[in-house]
């Protein structure tokens, strides 16, 4: 059964910044950023029906090609955060999504995520064509956030730009 969702980047459930996620500069580790942006990842991807049972009945699982992470402003221990997915784009073996985390109460941007995840054959151990049934449901949240407008901080790269 496919999905209904909102015309809006889907957000995740409340998450706290834990004491031992905080490092020598006293906010939170880079590791740790990814941690709750992976952790949102999962809400989504298991309503999309991609949740471990996916691995073990259908011998197949999604893992991320690359990731661009953007740390704008500091975590401290304690702090409440959610963090948001939109999908930008998806073929036939691959979903590109961006993420923002927030703190939840203030609403105050702290980081970004950009992602491409690629559909893994699990047995082969290569790149493999998604399913019907999460093709549609990629295709249902697709529609559902084809009118929004593309993330300023999508599609940012690293470089040192030379001056004259």
């Amino acid at each position: 059964m496919t999905e209904t969702w909102k015309p809006e980047p889907v957000e995740s459930s409340l998450m706290t910044v834990r004491s031992d996620w905080i490092d020598y500069n006293g906010h939170l580790n880079m590791a740790y950023y990814n941690v709750l942006f992976d952790t949102a990842v999962d809400e989504v991807f298991n309503r999309l029906g991609l949740g471990p049972d996916y691995v073990k009945t259908r011998g197949a699982s999604y893992f991320s090609a690359e990731v661009h992470v953007c740390y704008v402003r500091e975590l401290s221990e304690g702090m409440p955060v959610i963090a948001t997915l939109q999908l930008i784009d998806f073929d036939g073996k691959r979903a590109h999504f961006y993420q923002e985390l927030r703190h939840a109460e203030e609403r105050w941007l702290s980081a970004t995520s950009e992602q491409m995840s690629l559909h893994v054959d699990m047995n082969a151990r290569k790149v493999a064509p998604w399913p019907e049934d999460i093709l549609a449901n990629l295709t249902a949240l697709g529609k559902a956030h084809a009118g929004l407008p593309r993330p300023e901080r999508a599609g940012r790269h690293i470089e040192i730009r030379k001056k004259g």
